[in-house]
């Protein structure tokens, strides 16, 4: 990948499980060609979203594979590198590069929040242990570990191969920071669904995405409507997809979002512990949010 890969609709896409829990890697090629044929850019694997944590290091490296083949040459195949430990996500991204993928999508380290240091440490070994184009992935609300853009000056000037970072901080006024410090040295790709109109505004040229694992179609539209400066019609279109947006944005995204695909027909709920799936009350609602959402999706 070059840095001017790193932009549009990049699904982080979920990971799809059999009724035993294993790997769906049938299901697995299908979602990754749906998300092509709907217009997405590549696919990003081995996410937050894709239950990375729950998977083994092999589990880990069968899936870029399936990846790869299903996607062939029409799109870029992104390795999320993550682990408990820097040499474990090391060996997993030479791993994602014997399996031909395309580019690194950096997360820092799992339980252990590290100081500015160590962070930068962690992050420079995944980026360096390849020569494959990288992504940087900030998202201290979930890791507790929160890259400023001065790191980021920091990590570029070191490691020519760092051409994206996905940020998930929620704050767009980030964006405006990064591209201050970084200028075009650095592609933005926005991390939340919720505020990717905005992100948009104020630079970011991509999108690693939540619910286009549900609704491909009109992720990619509102996202070419906001990069087209076509404000009107991306607001409409936003206002309706907002509350389905809002559920990447909780704790239980995996499993919202999963019920989102297994509601419009394409995917199941399925999710490994220790999340469970929804029930109740809880599932009740979310349902009624998607059932009425669906019954006023837009027609293109």
């Amino acid at each position: 990948m070059q840095p001017r890969d790193w932009a549009g609709v990049l699904p982080a896409i979920t990971t799809p499980f059999k009724s035993d829990l294993s790997v769906d890697e049938s299901a697995l090629a299908t979602h990754v060609r749906w998300m092509m044929d709907s217009g997405c850019r590549g696919i990003v694997a081995l996410g937050s979203l894709g239950e990375s944590a729950t998977l083994a290091f092999a589990e880990k490296v069968r899936i870029l594979e399936v990846c790869r083949e299903a996607l062939g040459s029409r799109g870029h195949l992104v390795a999320g590198i993550a682990g408990l430990a820097t040499a474990e996500c090391v060996a997993l991204a030479k791993a994602a590069e014997k399996a031909k993928c395309d580019g690194l999508m950096a997360l820092p380290a799992y339980v252990y929040v590290g100081d500015d240091r160590e962070t930068e440490a962690h992050y420079g070994a995944v980026i360096g242990a390849t020569g494959l184009s990288c992504m940087l992935y900030n998202n201290p609300v979930a890791y507790g570990v929160d890259v400023s853009p001065e790191q980021l000056v920091s990590l570029c000037k070191r490691h020519s191969n760092l051409h994206a970072t996905k940020d998930s901080s929620g704050n767009v006024r980030r964006v405006a920071a990064i591209r201050g410090a970084l200028g075009d040295r650095i592609r933005i790709l926005v991390g939340m669904d919720d505020v990717v109109l905005e992100s948009v505004a104020m630079g970011a040229v991509g999108w690693v995405a939540g619910l286009v694992n549900a609704l491909p179609v009109e992720s990619v539209r509102l996202f070419d409507l906001a990069i087209a400066g076509k404000a009107q019609e991306a607001w409409k279109l936003y206002d309706w997809f907002l509350p389905l947006l809002r559920l990447d944005t909780v704790p239980q995204f995996v499993q919202l979002i999963k019920l989102v695909q297994e509601e419009v027909g394409k995917g199941s709920a399925r999710v490994r512990p220790p999340r469970l799936q929804l029930e109740g009350e809880e599932l009740a609602q979310v349902r009624a949010l998607i059932t009425e959402r669906l019954s006023r999706r837009p027609a293109f």
